[in-house]
């Protein structure tokens, strides 16, 4: 009974053609597809104004965005806000990244900012 000893995945792994783990993969990415919600005018409203006021204050900042089903998190200083492309161009430790306006759902500012 000790020489039979189950390899778990890896006896399936060998067994699976490259269509069947792509298939696979779109299969989990559709799994963990994210609906965009619909901002009211208020939200809008206020977004906009927690933007300026970061802005103008150079303090840091929480950016919570949607993009292709993804929800992601940025976080770093608001360097400008550029009204030709509808970009703002965000600061962190790691670089400067473009964040269209289009696909920001949610802007806060950090708690020390709030005191300020």
């Amino acid at each position: 009974m000790e020489r039979n000893r189950d390899r778990g995945k890896l006896k399936w792994t060998s067994l699976m053609l490259p269509e069947h783990l792509e298939r696979l993969r779109d299969w989990q990415r559709e799994d963990h597809y994210i609906e965009r919600l619909e901002l009211t005018d208020w939200e809008l409203q206020t977004m906009q104004e927690t933007l300026e006021v970061a802005w103008r204050r150079r303090c840091e900042t929480w950016i919570k965005t949607w993009h292709d089903g993804e929800v992601r998190f940025h976080q770093g200083v608001i360097e400008a806000l550029d009204l030709q492309t509808m970009t703002i161009v965000l600061r962190d430790p790691f670089g400067t990244e473009r964040i269209h306006v289009a696909d920001v759902m949610d802007v806060r500012l950090s708690r020390e900012a709030d005191g300020l």
